[in-house]
């Protein structure tokens, strides 16, 4: 099962909610569709670019390219909105950006050469690993 990251305050604006549904859906998907690695980033009041960044790993170029697909097609489906996707042709590194969570879908290899997870790492917070 997905560890989930801290909820809304029971006070805050119905946005917040439809957000944690978003994240909620993502991680749910990336595990069923096995993604590896799985790590959720807390944004929210340290960048204006989303509230959550999702990174995860697939087997090959084929498991990535699979996983986007499958991944901005349940967005769609699901939460009504239109996913941004960049990388796919050559699937070593994909990026998804739902507006408020931005997923990012690796080889092994790309991944631990761009260390994301270090990158947007604040040393209040660590990244959020969920159970694959």
């Amino acid at each position: 099962m997905i560890a989930a990251t801290q909820g809304a305050a029971p006070d805050a604006a119905p946005a917040n909610d439809s957000v944690d549904a978003l994240h909620a859906l993502i991680l749910r998907q990336l595990d069923e569709d096995q993604a590896q690695e799985t790590i959720s980033i807390p944004l929210a009041g340290k960048s204006s670019i989303a509230d959550h960044m999702v990174i995860a790993s697939g087997r090959s170029t084929r498991h990535v390219s699979a996983i986007a697909e499958k991944l901005a097609q349940r967005i769609k489906q699901e939460a009504g909105r239109s996913v941004r996707v960049e990388g796919l042709p050559n699937a070593d590194w994909v990026l998804l950006d739902a507006g408020d969570v931005i997923v990012h879908l690796f080889r092994p290899e790309v991944r631990s050469f761009y260390n994301l997870e270090r990158m947007w790492s604040f040393g209040d917070a660590p990244p959020v690993a969920t159970a694959n």
